[in-house]
């Protein structure tokens, strides 16, 4: 992520009046094609967007309503990132308070990257799209450099690469580490949910 990234300067998103306002799937993905050229930052955002919903369904155990806005903010939480890499997080964040969209929704997005925007992250939907963000986007690059990809990629497989600095560097494995003690979570548990998840998507 640009270090040249401003702190976004505020730790309140959005307006309570609209909690419940969402995009459908549909919209959401419509939005993603227009703001994002880039289709391998859009597979990531989907990635994250697949894995969060999963997560919210199966560990958390929310309703598919709630589970929708967890799967929004990982489809969405980095749709400016390619047009306005400067301003990455505040465009988005003003763009979907013009859109009336849920203020939980928003927080999330806001928060995925305290580092670099200044947004603590609060819920467990804040926790959990910062570690996801860290660690999809790191296993997909793990899984590109395997003959067989996804097949049979395992905790060890990955713990290893990130014992390698040189293996996507850009990767914090500060923020990795950072954003498990956040969210009381391990590299045991996270690292598989991930793989299960998200190797299908298109």
């Amino acid at each position: 992520m640009a270090e040249s990234i401003q702190p976004l300067g505020r730790t309140s998103f959005g307006n309570p009046a609209d909690a419940g306002n969402v995009m459908t799937e549909t919209e959401a993905l419509a939005f993603l094609e227009e703001w994002v050229p880039n289709e391998k930052l859009r597979l990531h955002m989907k990635q994250v967007g697949a894995v969060m919903k999963a997560w919210a369904l199966e560990k958390e155990g929310l309703p598919e309503a709630e589970a929708h806005k967890w799967w929004l903010a990982g489809v969405l939480h980095d749709a400016d990132w390619e047009k306005f890499p400067n301003d990455h997080c505040r465009v988005i964040v003003e763009e979907l308070e013009r859109r009336h969209i849920d203020p939980s929704v928003i927080q999330c997005i806001a928060s995925h990257g305290p580092r670099h925007f200044g947004v603590e992250p609060q819920t467990t939907m804040d926790k959990m799209i910062y570690l996801f963000d860290e660690l999809s986007g790191f296993i997909h690059a793990a899984a590109l450099v395997r003959p067989q990809r996804y097949e049979g990629m395992d905790v060890k497989s990955v713990q290893k690469k990130l014992k390698t600095p040189a293996f996507a560097a850009q990767v914090s494995r500060e923020d990795i580490q950072d954003a498990l003690e956040r969210s009381g979570q391990s590299l045991e548990t996270i690292i598989p949910f991930i793989i299960q998840h998200q190797q299908q998507v298109q």
